[in-house]
């Protein structure tokens, strides 16, 4: 139970200061660069669906833009009702790329690439994940932890999918939580 309480510990002190720094980078940049740093990306910037397909290719693809950036970007217009909806559609993506990253994660558990890692590699993982499955649900759902390759995980080793669908409700946690911060930074 030790090793449970300090891998929950040591990853949520990780996420809140991934969380400081990104609001510290925010409010740096707001108040202290005269540089209009988003004007070379106007283009994507403006095109709302085209940033939401962006966000989800990275969410699928092991989340390769932080989801901080996107919160960022629903800031651009300073409406609070224009953020929540803009900050409520990235949490839904992020979430159904989660179950995604979970689906491909259950087939990529019958290819032989995987069986050839599994025996060679990966012996013990299948025992650890069904025991600690739900904390790394959790950790990776509320913290910068990638959320869609620990799903491709969880899925690899056939961790039951209800209990995944039920866990990764917390990701909703994990953006309201940095919406409120984020728009509490910007106010």
């Amino acid at each position: 139970m030790n090793s449970k309480i300090n891998f929950i510990l040591r990853n949520i002190v990780k996420g809140l200061l991934w969380l400081a720094i990104f609001v510290g980078l925010y409010l740096f940049f707001q108040n202290y660069l005269s540089v209009d740093y988003l004007k070379w990306l106007k283009p994507v910037y403006e095109n709302i669906p085209l940033v939401f397909v962006i966000f989800l290719l990275s969410e699928i693809f092991i989340g390769i833009i932080p989801p901080e950036i996107f919160i960022i970007w629903a800031l651009r217009n300073e409406i609070l009702s224009e953020f929540l909806i803009i900050v409520g559609v990235l949490s839904v993506i992020s979430y159904l790329s989660g179950i995604a990253g979970y689906i491909i994660g259950h087939y990529l558990n019958k290819s032989l690439f995987y069986r050839f890692l599994k025996r060679r590699f990966l012996k013990k993982l299948d025992q650890r994940l069904q025991t600690f499955g739900v904390y790394l649900i959790l950790i990776a759902a509320l913290t910068p932890l990638p959320f869609s390759g620990v799903s491709m995980l969880i899925g690899s080793v056939r961790y039951p999918m209800k209990k995944f669908v039920f866990l990764a409700l917390s990701r909703f946690l994990r953006f309201a939580i940095y919406a409120y911060v984020f728009w509490q930074a910007k106010v």
